[in-house]
């Protein structure tokens, strides 16, 4: 199944973060933290302004984002389970 977002809205995945510390101690999946990083799967084409002009979106599929740990609506598509979220939800894109 693939999934176009609409408006303002786009589809993260999850980055999963590392289960084991720099000193070497593995963290639980029941102690480990939601992700707060993902990657933008699926882009929608913007929302419009007031004069109902289609403003342009910020991010665009591949970038590395930063989000809050309960953002967005979790939806599980063909076992992969993904984000769906819009725009203003996203803290920062992640350069590298």
């Amino acid at each position: 199944m693939k999934l176009r977002p609409l408006h303002d809205r786009v589809i993260v995945k999850r980055i999963e973060s590392e289960t084991k510390t720099a000193s070497g101690i593995f963290i639980p999946d029941n102690a480990a933290e939601k992700p707060d990083q993902g990657e933008v799967l699926a882009v929608g084409p913007g929302k419009k302004n007031d004069k109902g002009e289609l403003g342009a979106m910020s991010v665009k599929v591949g970038d590395r984002v930063l989000f809050g740990k309960y953002s967005g609506q979790t939806v599980k598509v063909d076992g992969d389970e993904l984000l769906v979220m819009k725009e203003d939800d996203l803290f920062a894109v992640v350069e590298k």
